[in-house]
């Protein structure tokens, strides 16, 4: 497996290969059927793996086996894709059999990623080679017999795996969170190892896949201060689990509070928008505040007080603006709308006042969601 990444997924509703359309059915947002008499077009968020010979997609990233796979040999690619005008960022592959399959990044530099590779692909396809991207596996010599998401899943078992703890250091509280010493034990312990070198080994390679992240400035220098990923053995180095509840408390030098490592970010962006209840679905005036580093939106009711309703925690997720909002009555519907799923695929529907609002504010959650942790 050669480029891993989640991307907003769409198939055809022409296609007769029914497999693929029911991946569909969990809908992310909805669009208007471009044919009368075709089903709903569908979009979801799903984990992209890029072969050499096709692209495989599942639900999660921890997934054992692949929802579907879209053969690449003999298949053409368009980027940029206009097909759907209002949503942006979308390419579109049409396989040897005539059937299109519709991807949307997160940004740019994501998309162009994406469709490089893939070009390089078909074209290795087309001329009988091999594709051959330099990959995490193969730089840290990880034998192809290792399945980083079935140790992953044995790793987070709540009876038997890594036990996650409250950790004070640095005058910090590290939530939801364990050292490199105590994985590279694990791993050893139970015989997923022979020694510490072999489990560096694996556990690097979790961490250069995004399974495990880390959580303090020691273990955020191994990671990213080479060209390879370094992972620490070392019990001052943590890391958490990438879909754990990790968040992490610091004493302030001014005040003796503690601040959630949430609020720390600097504000980039702040106003009121509609925002569509996940319940009731109906509609309410909410103030926003983007933060970044971390990455998190809260939102306030501008009447009362200023503890938040919630947060939406944007590292990973995907915003793009919308014309069709499910369960929305007509009249409740002004226009303006704009979509955020999370990394966890949770859904929020989202109206500003006017399109240019609209714009600043997916551009700036864009931009947060890339860069932020």
């Amino acid at each position: 497996m050669e480029v891993q990444v989640p991307l907003i997924w769409h198939c055809s509703p022409q296609s007769t290969n029914l497999s693929l359309c029911r991946c569909t059915h969990l809908p992310l947002g909805s669009l208007s059927s471009p044919q009368t008499g075709t089903v709903l077009n569908s979009w979801s968020a799903v984990w992209v793996v890029l072969s050499e010979d096709g692209l495989d997609y599942y639900k999660k990233k921890t997934d054992r086996s692949p929802k579907g796979m879209i053969p690449l040999k003999g298949a053409t690619l368009i980027s940029p894709c206009q097909d759907f005008n209002k949503r942006m960022l979308v390419f579109k592959i049409t396989t040897e059999k005539k059937q299109d399959h519709f991807f949307q990044a997160s940004y740019v530099e994501e998309r162009e990623l994406w469709v490089k590779d893939i070009k390089r692909t078909l074209s290795c396809l087309k001329d009988g080679k091999r594709f051959a991207r330099k990959s995490t596996r193969r730089s840290i010599r990880l034998p192809e017999t290792v399945n980083l998401a079935e140790l992953y899943a044995l790793m987070k078992d709540q009876d038997d795996g890594v036990k996650e703890l409250k950790l004070e250091q640095d005058n910090r509280i590290f939530n939801h969170c364990f050292s490199g010493v105590t994985v590279v034990e694990w791993l050893i312990s139970k015989g997923k190892a022979r020694n510490r070198p072999e489990a560096l080994m694996l556990a690097a390679g979790l961490l250069n896949e995004g399974f495990l992240q880390p959580a303090d400035d020691l273990s955020k220098e191994g990671a990213e201060g080479g060209e390879q990923t370094t992972f620490l053995d070392q019990t001052k180095a943590l890391y958490y689990f990438a879909d754990s509840g990790f968040f992490c408390e610091g004493y302030s030098s001014d005040e003796d509070v503690l601040l959630k490592d949430e609020f720390r970010g600097n504000i980039i962006k702040q106003g009121c928008l509609l925002k569509q209840g996940h319940r009731r679905k109906n509609w309410k005036v909410r103030k926003f505040i983007l933060r970044d580093d971390p990455a998190y939106m809260h939102y306030y009711d501008p009447a009362k007080g200023d503890d938040p309703l919630g947060s939406v925690h944007l590292r990973g997720a995907v915003v793009t603006a919308v014309e069709y909002v499910p369960d929305a009555k007509k009249y409740d519907v002004d226009g303006n709308l704009f979509e955020i799923i999370t990394a966890d695929e949770i859904h929020y529907f989202l109206q500003a006042a006017t399109a240019e609002e609209r714009k600043e504010w997916i551009k700036a959650i864009q931009t947060v969601s890339k860069s932020g942790k």
